[in-house]
């Protein structure tokens, strides 16, 4: 891992990613009121066949290192990360604003899918694995997943950029 500190200019410290990292794996709850601004919401971009962006609200999560989200393979995400894996997810918490780019990957594992649907279920989403073993599927998800099964993506980073937005400030990218 390579870091830079990009806030050097105003001699502010450079990030720790144990401390980043750290963050992350203490969750981020997306209900309103639990994390910040008010709520954590992510935002995953990627690219149309166009070569335009295109930025939607996801249900992500941290784990194992990296980001997890589900989505139909019709929606427009779906198919253009089964096109061209190269994305990037950002996500403000009280402590720093972060940008992810990296590649989204569909997961068909079934023990990978069974867990990342309990690691959802067990924050309050009563995901569940489908019949086929390869996606995921509840009463209910985001308008823009599209109709179930769901299937899972994982976000392998590339590079990571933080911005802190608490004292003493501070602004670090790391490449992987």
């Amino acid at each position: 891992m390579d870091a830079t500190n990009l806030a050097d200019l105003y001699d502010l410290p450079m990030m720790d990613w144990a401390a980043v990292a750290a963050r992350l794996d203490a969750g981020l709850p997306q209900a309103p009121g639990s994390g910040g601004p008010n709520r954590h919401t992510c935002w995953l971009t990627t690219i149309n066949p166009d070569g335009s962006p295109h930025v939607t609200g996801i249900g992500a999560l941290w784990a194992e290192g990296a980001f997890w989200f589900e989505t139909g393979e019709r929606t427009r995400k779906g198919r253009n990360l089964a096109r061209d894996p190269r994305c990037a997810l950002s996500l403000a918490t009280e402590q720093f604003d972060l940008v992810v780019e990296g590649e989204g990957r569909q997961v068909t594992d079934p023990s990978t899918v069974a867990a990342m649907a309990a690691r959802w279920a067990a924050e309050g989403w009563p995901a569940q694995v489908d019949a086929t073993g390869r996606a995921i599927t509840a009463d209910y998800s985001a308008p823009s997943a599209g109709p179930p099964p769901w299937s899972v993506y994982r976000v392998d980073a590339r590079t990571v950029t933080a911005l802190a937005t608490v004292e003493p400030g501070g602004a670090t990218r790391w490449r992987f």
